[in-house]
């Protein structure tokens, strides 16, 4: 036996009838601030060499970062006896 129910309702009354919390002010907040971000930072998309200063000195730290997190498993991974040796 297949039974199909088909509810029409807003994603508003959705969440209501779950019980999930409406988020629409978080949104919001979070859709201004990356507006203002935008807007200050928007020298940067229009001169290429502010660009490229701003990128390169973000890709360096992000560089950096992912070593310390792949050290940090393996030395994790040698504690634990992570190889499997059979």
């Amino acid at each position: 036996m297949k039974l199909t129910i088909n509810v029409d309702c807003t994603p508003e009354e959705a969440r209501t009838f779950f019980g999930l919390p409406d988020v629409a002010p978080v949104n919001e907040m979070i859709v201004t601030a990356m507006l203002e971000r935008t807007q200050d930072n928007i020298d940067t998309l229009s001169d290429p060499k502010i660009f490229w200063e701003r990128a390169m000195a973000a890709s360096g730290s992000s560089v950096e970062a992912f070593q310390k997190l792949f050290a940090a498993g393996l030395a994790a991974a040698n504690q634990t006896g992570g190889s499997n040796k059979g």
